[in-house]
């Protein structure tokens, strides 16, 4: 019973590869697992040894399918399993794995990219059309006045400005309009009021649905603000307080009519891109979905071919560079089967 728990008698051989087909030959040895490789380059750094570009070039690889099975992932689709041991490609093929690697990434990063500045351009028409709707209810037409001025209600009310005074001086009404989160409505009254002495207007109004948030993709609750002001210079430091507060910003029409040829034109921009997103949408996941057919395969395939070039990095070479020398440990019994796999990498197609 006692020989049951033996260990096999193994013996340790020494290998003379051919540097043309060692890549082979460790690929067949691998996939056999007949042997146990010592490190021969033991005081040499990893950064000097003979293969580390082409080990570079596998972890580079590795970050090209780390991306394309996140971005799989991400939109949903299925992995599927594909051969759960492929063999590491062949060294003629390496070359071409990596470029066509490298442009599909290429082409997935700018679809990506497009989709995203389409996202961004379609919420940010969503906010305009929401701060229109909502702005037409703060301002009434006054006839007395001039077709470039719009009159707050309260505006006539208010004792800290003289409406007729600041129009006799010749200053100018302006309006800047725009959205900005619930949490910054308050802080941003009492720098408006500090800062510009009065000589603003503030009126705001909580929208009634979350919008997501075209810069960081998240869902919160905004209030719509208009803000009038008297002269260049108030209007000056109105647009950096918006801008310190990342207020987001849009044109405020001056006249009715501007208002409803403003909001047709972004409905049917909003229509178009919506067309258009679509498309990419469909396009992109096209794409993935050909890339899910094989990305399994890949990593494996790249990961046994990064093992080869590290496993070729502990060997060492002759004096003319033309063979590696290897030193392996192996059982005795399968000394036979490492020939066998030696000579069939050996063997180019």
């Amino acid at each position: 019973m006692g020989s049951l728990f033996r260990s096999e008698a193994m013996c340790l051989a020494q290998l003379f590869l051919q540097s043309g087909t060692a890549y082979e030959c460790l690929s067949a040895l691998g996939e056999k697992g007949l042997a146990q490789f010592r490190d021969l380059n033991q005081n040499v750094s990893a950064f000097q040894r003979k293969f580390v570009g082409e080990v570079k070039r596998c972890e580079e690889l590795e970050r090209i399918l780390a991306y394309l099975v996140q971005e799989i992932k991400k939109a949903d689709i299925p992995l599927p399993d594909g051969d759960t041991s492929p063999p590491a490609p062949p060294f003629k093929q390496v070359l071409e794995m990596q470029e066509q690697l490298q442009k599909l990434e290429v082409e997935l990063r700018e679809v990506t990219k497009n989709k995203e500045k389409l996202r961004k351009n379609l919420l940010e028409l969503i906010e305009y059309t929401h701060m229109l709707r909502v702005t037409k209810t703060f301002v009434k037409r006054n006839i007395e006045f001039e077709p470039s001025y719009e009159e707050f209600p309260s505006l006539e009310k208010d004792s800290l400005l003289d409406y007729n005074c600041m129009q006799r001086l010749g200053a100018k009404l302006g309006f800047v309009s725009g959205l900005i989160h619930q949490t910054k409505v308050e802080a941003f009254e009492k720098m408006l009021w500090r800062v510009c002495k009065g000589y603003t207007i503030v009126t705001h109004a909580e929208l009634d649905e979350c919008l997501e948030d075209p810069e960081t993709g998240d869902v919160t609750k905004w209030y719509v603000f208009l803000i009038s002001f008297w002269g260049d210079q108030i209007g000056q430091k109105v647009k950096k307080i918006c801008d310190c507060y990342h207020c987001h910003v849009y044109p405020y029409p001056s006249t009715v009519e501007e208002r409803k040829e403003v909001h047709e034109g972004l409905n049917t921009r909003i229509q178009d891109l919506y067309t258009v997103l679509h498309k990419t949408e469909d396009y992109l996941r096209q794409v993935l979905s050909k890339a899910a057919e094989s990305v399994c395969t890949r990593v494996v395939q790249v990961q046994k071919m990064k093992a080869i070039y590290h496993t070729l990095n502990m060997c060492s070479f002759d004096v003319t560079n033309k063979c590696l020398i290897a030193e392996v440990w192996c059982p005795e019994a399968d000394l036979h089967n490492l020939r066998q796999a030696l000579l069939e990498g050996s063997v180019l197609p």
